[in-house]
C-alpha cells in the first residue's frame, strides 16, 4: 500500500576499506528508482559511527513528496561516506550498492566497497 514501503539493513565497510572512514565523516544511505531519473526517494544523512551500521529508509525520508519510496516497486540503494559532509558525491568518497531490490526489503546488507573516482 502507498506510503508503507520502507527498507531495512545494515551496511559495513569492506576490509580492503578499513580505517578509511572516520567517525566524524558523513554516510548518505539512499534509494533511488531502479529505472528513470537519478534523484533519490529517500536520503538519511547521520555520523559514520561504529560497524556494522543500520538504517531504515521510508517515505518520512523523501526528497520530493511527489517521489517517494513508496512510489516505486523496485529501487537501487546505495551509500556513501562523504569526508567533507557535501552531498554531492566526490572523488575519494567511499561508496556500495545494492542489486535491484523491492522497495519494501527489509535485511538487506550492503558493503562498501569502492572509491569514487
Amino acid at each position: 500500500a502507498a506510503g508503507k514501503s520502507a527498507i531495512s539493513g545494515t551496511i559495513t565497510l569492506s576490509k580492503a576499506l578499513a580505517g578509511k572512514a572516520k567517525p566524524d565523516d558523513t554516510l548518505f544511505v539512499f534509494a533511488r528508482a531502479a529505472e528513470g531519473p537519478r534523484m533519490p526517494l529517500a536520503i538519511l544523512r547521520q555520523p559514520v559511527g561504529s560497524w556494522p551500521l543500520r538504517f531504515v529508509l521510508s517515505d518520512a525520508l523523501a526528497m520530493s513528496p511527489d517521489r517517494r519510496l513508496s512510489s516505486q516497486a523496485q529501487v537501487v540503494v546505495g551509500a556513501r561516506i562523504s569526508r567533507s559532509g557535501n552531498a554531492t558525491p566526490q572523488s575519494g568518497d567511499l561508496i556500495g550498492s545494492s542489486a535491484v531490490v523491492s522497495s519494501s526489503a527489509q535485511g538487506l546488507r550492503l558493503v562498501i566497497d569502492q572509491v569514487q573516482p
